[in-house]
C-alpha cells in the first residue's frame, strides 16, 4: 500500500511539472514571441494622433429667451362705406392681395350724381344774378348824384350776398363731389383682403358695423410676445446698443419661420404675470408668418 501511494505521487508530480513546461512554452516559447513581435509592428504602423493649440480667448456667445407669440397684421382696417346705397359692383376677390388705392367696391353713383349736378346749376344761377347785381352797381356808380345814396348801398350789399352765396355754392359742389367719390370704396393701405362681408345688390350703410372686408397688411408682419420681467434689464440693455434679433419658430421648435428685429418694448410690466410684451417686426416676403398664427 505504501507502494502505490509513492507511485501516485511521483505521477501527480509529473503530470504537474508536464503542464508547467506546456504553459510556459505557450507564454514565452516561440509562438509568444512571434505574437508580441507582431504586435509591436502594428502599433509601430499606427499613425500618431494630431494635437492642436489655440490660445484662450474672452469672446460673446447668444443667450436666447424663448415665449409663445401671436402674429399681428402690421395694420389692419376694416372697410366699411361712408354713405348709404345699393352696391353694384365687387371688385376684389376674397384673399387677394390689393395695394392702396385698388378699388374694392362700387355703391350706385347715381343719387350723388343728381347732388352735384344741383349744386352746380346753383352756381350758375348765383353766379348769373351776380352778374347782373354787378351790372345795376356799375350804373348807379355812374349816376353819381343822380342815384341815391341808399339804392347804391342796398346795391353793393347784393353784390356781396351773392359773392357770399357762391362760396357756399363751391362748398356745397365740393361736398357733393365728395359723397359721388365716396360711391367707390378703395383699399385704404395695400395688403391681404379677407372674407367679404357683403354681395352684389346689398344695401350699404355708415352705420353697419360689421363692414365690407378686412384688409390686413402682412409684409411687413408684427408678432407680439412676452419675456419675464427679471430678463427686462438685460433686454433695454442691449436694445440700446442695437436692435436684437428675433426668430419665429413653429411651436414645436423644430422649423424657424422667419427673423426679423426688437421693435417695441412695452411701457408696462403686466403685474399678474410678471412679464413684459414685446413686439417683433419681420419683412415675411414669403408669407411664412399669417395673422392669427
Amino acid at each position: 500500500m505504501t507502494k502505490s501511494r509513492t507511485i501516485g505521487w511521483v505521477l501527480l508530480v509529473s503530470a504537474v511539472a508536464l503542464a508547467g513546461y506546456f504553459g510556459w512554452q505557450r507564454y514565452n516559447g516561440p509562438e509568444a514571441a512571434a505574437k508580441a513581435e507582431n504586435a509591436q509592428k502594428s502599433a509601430a504602423r499606427r499613425p500618431a494622433i494630431p494635437v492642436t493649440m489655440a490660445p484662450v480667448e474672452k469672446a460673446d456667445f447668444p443667450v436666447y429667451l424663448t415665449g409663445l407669440g401671436t402674429v399681428q397684421g402690421f395694420n389692419t382696417v376694416l372697410v366699411r362705406t361712408r354713405i348709404d346705397g345699393q352696391i353694384d359692383k365687387i371688385a376684389f376677390q376674397e384673399g387677394q392681395q390689393v395695394n392702396q388705392g385698388d378699388l374694392l367696391v362700387e355703391i350706385d353713383p347715381r343719387p350723388f350724381q343728381a347732388t352735384l349736378d344741383q349744386a352746380k346749376a346753383k352756381k350758375a344761377q348765383d353766379e348769373a344774378n351776380l352778374a347782373n347785381a354787378n351790372l345795376d352797381l356799375q350804373r348807379f356808380t355812374k349816376l353819381g348824384e343822380f342815384a341815391t345814396r341808399q339804392q347804391t348801398d342796398t346795391q353793393r350789399s347784393t353784390v356781396a350776398q351773392l359773392t357770399a352765396q357762391i362760396a357756399a355754392d363751391d362748398a356745397a359742389i365740393s361736398n357733393a363731389q365728395t359723397q359721388l367719390d365716396y360711391t367707390q370704396v378703395k383699399a385704404p393701405i395695400s395688403g391681404v383682403a379677407g372674407l367679404r362681408q357683403v354681395d352684389i345688390g346689398n344695401i350699404v350703410n355708415s352705420a353697419t358695423q360689421t363692414g365690407i372686408v378686412t384688409i390686413a397688411q402682412i409684409e411687413p408682419i408684427s408678432v407680439i410676445f412676452t419675456a419675464p420681467e427679471d430678463q427686462l434689464p438685460y433686454i433695454n440693455e442691449a436694445q440700446a446698443t442695437s436692435p436684437l434679433k428675433v426668430i419665429a419658430i413653429t411651436t414645436d421648435g423644430k422649423k424657424p419661420l422667419a427673423e426679423g428685429k426688437l421693435a417695441v418694448v412695452n411701457n408696462q410690466v403686466d403685474t399678474t404675470s410678471g412679464t413684459i410684451r414685446l413686439k417683433a417686426v419681420f419683412d415675411n416676403k414669403n408669407h411664412a408668418l399669417w395673422p392669427g398664427q
